[in-house]
């Protein structure tokens, strides 16, 4: 991805894709680790991808916009404890 096309982008925007790429990235990492992918050089590229994004993103919060909070995955409900007797 092209640094001219991410600061076009707004912030949410951004920050989405910024998400995603960490998720690809989790993935990638996993599949390599079971040996079920040679994609080293996608890997390589998409670490940065989203380093752009961020510098992007911190560009943005140094140039005074506002910054919503990250996107974060929402996390499962604790189970309910029994208590034995």
């Amino acid at each position: 991805m092209k640094p001219n096309i991410t600061k076009g982008l707004d912030v949410a925007e951004l920050q989405r894709q910024a998400y995603d790429a960490q998720e690809q990235l989790f993935r990638l990492r996993f599949q390599m680790g079971m040996g079920q992918s040679e994609g080293l050089k996608k890997y390589r590229t998409l670490k940065k991808d989203r380093a752009r994004l961020l510098t992007v993103l911190r560009e943005k919060q140094i140039a005074g916009e506002t910054i919503p909070p990250p996107i974060v995955a929402p996390k499962p409900a604790p189970a309910a404890k029994s208590k034995k007797k």
